[in-house]
């Protein structure tokens, strides 16, 4: 699967410190930032520490699982274009190589929904499920429907 979170940091100096301190229990595999310049900080074969505790699917140990993708953005602002064009490319890549499902494309919110809300309301998860890269809940099926279902 793949876990979508936003760095809920000042600037991307500052996360990708973060996500490269050894000593910092934290990373991703990828990060992204706001003009669209994609970091690739740990190799996919390898575990990268970014779902903390919770479950998908019955699966408790999701960061053995999953490919992590960090977005630079604070939580309280829209993604920007050029982020979102460089996600879509990168999650169509990880998507075809691994056979992954668009319902498999999920927020650390959906993982950890009490203690987690990234990547937050701002975050276009409708703009994905029109490229089948994730599902938009609005046609009451949990499947992505039609444009006109959606809300």
């Amino acid at each position: 699967m793949v876990v979508i979170h936003h760095t809920a940091m000042s600037s991307v100096e500052s996360a990708l410190e973060r996500l490269t301190d050894a000593d910092a229990g934290v990373s991703s595999h990828y990060m992204i930032g706001d003009d669209g310049t994609l970091w690739r900080l740990v190799p996919e074969s390898l575990r990268a520490w970014h779902a903390g505790a919770g479950s998908w699917g019955g699966n408790t140990d999701v960061n053995s699982s999953s490919i992590g993708i960090e977005l630079d953005n604070p939580g309280d602002r829209p993604y920007a274009a050029a982020q979102m064009d460089a996600l879509e490319l990168l999650l169509a890549d990880i998507i075809e190589r691994r056979g992954i499902a668009p319902e498999r494309v999920i927020g650390h919110a959906d993982m950890a929904p009490e203690r987690k809300r990234d990547p937050g309301p701002r975050f276009d998860w409708r703009r994905l499920a029109l490229r089948g890269l994730s599902i938009w809940p609005g046609s009451g099926t949990g499947s992505p429907g039609t444009a006109a279902d959606w809300p």
